[in-house]
């Protein structure tokens, strides 16, 4: 055997591995440190492919603003104790980062994009090689303009908005204005920007179901299709009022809408300001969440 425990300890706080997994990595490659931790990044790869089946809708989403573009980018893990680690929430802002920078076009080419010599998928496989837990990096969106970003609740929700205008990005009346529309966007959800962003099929759909919620009405049934056709209008002003972000109620002054609110402080500030899109996501939303069997779990291990 040539090397010492202190070699195992040097390894097992370079790797962040376990003190019998970093004892058999020194043993299989004859104390050579450089090869031991080859060694658990192919082991620990072997264990992530054994893993990969296994729920993850836990973790974070984290965003950066850097130099007029922004990110954001969910990664999940399989608990909510991992997710707010120190090591996890420094992986997601770091594939922040890298999206920003690099402008991946999709989840394959951000896992190749690399960073200090790293690609993002070594980066994930480093993190689960002390942390033992599935992780993936689910989704990520990236603005070039004049980008503001929220975070709620230490990752649970990310939002970013994107202006367009004469307004300096870094003005603080600017960033503030855009903070309050973000934090309107995680509380309030709308499904999309204005009116014209509606897809055809949804309003369509929309309008056919206030025609059914209609006729099945007594008071409305027999009027006529003309009739019922106008009033279905009426009330579409409604759906748009609850689910497009301009027309919604602003929560912070109730006698504005969050369209009106971005006019008053483009006026206030003597700037034009016009809101082009925005991405909420939230953690592990549409995911199926793990529910620990902690008896079947150790009756398996015994097993």
């Amino acid at each position: 055997m040539d090397f010492t425990a202190k070699d195992v300890q040097a390894l097992r706080e370079k790797t962040g591995c376990g003190m019998m997994d970093c004892k058999k990595a020194l043993t299989e490659t004859n104390g050579d440190m450089d090869a031991a931790v080859d060694y658990l990044r192919e082991k620990g790869l072997a264990s992530q492919a054994k893993k990969a089946g296994r729920i993850a809708a836990e973790g974070v989403v984290a965003a950066v603003v850097e130099n007029g573009v922004g990110a954001v980018v969910e990664v999940n893990s399989e608990t909510d104790f991992v997710a707010g680690t120190a090591e996890f929430k420094e992986l997601a802002d770091k594939i922040a980062k890298v999206v920003a920078k690099e402008n991946p076009a999709d989840l394959d080419a951000l896992l190749k994009c690399t960073d200090d010599g790293q690609t993002v998928e070594e980066m994930v496989q480093e993190v689960f090689l002390k942390i033992r837990e599935n992780i993936k990096v689910r989704r990520f969106a990236r603005f070039e303009g004049k980008v503001v970003t929220y975070i709620h609740a230490g990752g649970k929700i990310g939002v970013m908005v994107n202006f367009e205008g004469d307004v300096d990005a870094n003005d603080e009346q600017f960033i503030t204005m855009g903070k309050n529309v973000a934090m309107q966007i995680a509380a309030m959800n709308p499904g999309y920007l204005d009116e014209a962003s509606v897809p055809a099929e949804v309003l369509a759909k929309e309008k056919d179901i206030l025609i059914a919620q209609m006729k099945e009405d007594p008071k409305m049934a027999n009027k006529p299709e003309q009739v019922l056709a106008k009033i279905v209008e009426g009330k579409m002003g409604k759906y748009f009022k609850e689910n497009c972000l301009v027309d919604q109620q602003f929560v912070i002054d109730g006698e504005l809408t969050v369209g009106k609110y971005i006019e008053k402080t483009a006026k206030e500030m003597g700037k034009q300001i016009k809101i082009t899109e925005f991405v909420r996501f939230e953690k592990g939303e549409g995911l199926e969440k793990r529910v620990d069997d902690f008896a079947s779990e150790v009756a398996g291990m015994v097993k």
